[in-house]
């Protein structure tokens, strides 16, 4: 990178602090906070949707499988999440946005304590807290890495460096900061991933080469679907997974859905993000799929193929957009992911442990809110610096293995519980299904895959704890039904929008519940 490189990225992080400076104003109470206040536009969601879902990942692990394997990059990956979103669309975003309008919640898990107990609840928010400070953990390692390749800083470096700047306007700004700096953010991957695309066109031949390059010894296999240990049963345990993840289940998606004015509204946002989910990767995937006829990748996954093709085929000013690019898909999903995460703490957790957190003003929530943001991103950074530890093994394993496998638990009970179909699934159901489907993780990818020759499937290594967490939850809905008055009356706010549903008030206190 030269000095106009270092200009474009300077001038990104300036912009991206003067947007958070200027949400500050639009942030009132918790509520504009974590939700909006429920007045973002549809399109707006659906855009922040999208763009919340991706990081540097995809230009290092992803870019590595792409390298390696071709096309299976997108068929077993965003393929997969543009149809979850799309199902998602009529069955899980409209019922999200009444959590808000209807339930009057500003956090996603404030719903299971009404739905469930708070043994439930919080037995759910504190793992879908650890889990997500290891996820995003691998995203600040995942462009530190980026960093590091095109300005000789750092991994320690890059992660203070993009940290930093995430956490002002994140904090400063909730999640009106985030939405409309992944607006921003869209605006310039799409003008970076355009520019990426016409320079790889023009090294292989122009647009045909898009059908013509099949054929080259070095791309053999890239036209398959699947390969190597992207298999068919892979991608549909993938669909499956991200059908729960990117509709709610992780959280800070569901929070885009929330923040909407209405349920119509929601699904409209979610129809956006999936339309962009089909579409979008397939411009940003093409480049790494040819990458092996322009560069000869450096480490053996392939990880640093398209940094190094960034490099080769772009000049100054267009390699800085694209190294901005790269962080704009990181702290979008990061700052997205602290918001979620700042909500569970400042409104599940920290109220049933501190009678001191139950009363508190809205103008000290408003500053625990803003604390635990700042906590979250520190914790999630520190683990960073361990992420390729033998602990974690590298970037792609943490993303894939372990959010993927450890999801399942932690969002069954919630989505799920959204649902009239499964009322008479409560906390005995919840617990046992959250509890036994994290066990199943840990014999799967530690006892049993050390034991057997070869090792586990990585699908079934990431799909069995949630098949296990769904039976159970259904099954012992059926055989110990713990449906009760209080709790249909809950589903029916969630699942109507009948005259007054939207006055009605639960969760104005986060009292202890047995």
């Amino acid at each position: 990178m030269n000095s106009l490189d270092w200009l474009v990225l300077v001038a990104y992080f300036g912009v991206m602090i003067g947007i958070g400076v200027w949400s500050h104003a639009r942030v009132g109470d918790v509520g504009d906070y974590f939700t909006a206040g429920g007045r973002m536009p549809w399109w707006l969601s659906g855009i922040s949707h999208h763009m919340s879902g991706y990081s540097a990942v995809m230009f290092t692990g992803y870019a590595g499988i792409a390298y390696t394997y071709g096309i299976t990059s997108y068929v077993t990956w965003s393929f997969p999440i543009a149809i979850g979103i799309a199902i998602g669309a009529k069955l899980f975003a409209p019922r999200l946005n009444r959590l808000r309008s209807n339930l009057h919640v500003a956090s996603p898990l404030e719903y299971l304590k009404v739905r469930y107990n708070l043994a439930t609840q919080q037995a759910l928010a504190w793992s879908g807290v650890l889990l997500k400070i290891v996820d995003v953990g691998a995203k600040w390692a995942a462009i530190a890495t980026l960093l590091s390749v095109f300005t000789g800083v750092t991994i320690t470096q890059g992660i203070v460096i993009t940290g930093a700047i995430t956490a002002v306007y994140c904090t400063v700004g909730g999640l009106w900061a985030d939405a409309l700096t992944e607006l921003g953010q869209f605006v310039i991957q799409l003008c970076a991933g355009l520019a990426m695309l016409i320079a790889t066109l023009g090294k292989i031949g122009g647009i045909s080469g898009i059908w013509n390059v099949w054929d080259k010894p070095a791309l053999h296999h890239h036209g398959h679907p699947v390969a190597g240990p992207y298999t068919t049963v892979f991608l549909l345990a993938y669909l499956f997974i991200k059908t729960f993840e990117y509709n709610g289940g992780m959280w800070n998606q569901a929070q885009r859905y929330m923040a909407t004015g209405s349920p119509r509204e929601a699904s409209r946002s979610a129809a956006l993000s999936s339309v962009l989910w089909f579409v979008w990767p397939l411009v940003l995937f093409f480049p790494m799929w040819v990458s092996p006829l322009l560069v000869h990748a450096k480490k053996p996954d392939g990880s640093d193929s398209y940094g190094l093709m960034v490099e080769q085929l772009l000049p100054h000013g267009l390699l800085g957009l694209v190294v901005v690019g790269f962080f704009s898909h990181t702290m979008a999903m990061c700052s997205s992911d602290a918001n979620a995460i700042a909500a569970v703490v400042t409104r599940d957790i920290a109220p049933a442990f501190s009678r001191a957190a139950r009363e508190w003003t809205a103008r000290v929530g408003l500053i625990a809110a803003r604390i635990t943001t700042l906590t979250f991103l520190g914790l999630s950074m520190a683990v960073a610096t361990q992420v390729n530890s033998p602990t974690f093994k590298d970037i792609i394993t943490v993303v894939i293995k372990w959010v993927a496998g450890l999801m399942g638990p932690i969002a069954i009970p919630f989505m799920l519980g959204l649902m009239p179909r499964f009322r008479r699934s409560g906390p005995t159901a919840a617990l046992t299904s959250w509890a036994l489907g994290l066990l199943a993780f840990y014999l799967l990818n530690y006892p049993v895959n050390d034991a057997v020759s070869g090792g586990v499937d990585l699908e079934y290594q990431i799909s069995l704890p949630l098949l296990v967490s769904l039976v159970l939850y259904v099954a012992i809905g059926y055989i110990k039904p713990e449906d009760t008055p209080e709790r249909d009356a809950i589903l029916s706010k969630v699942n109507t929008d009948g005259p007054g549903s939207a006055s009605a008030t639960v969760v104005a206190e986060p009292a202890v519940q047995g």
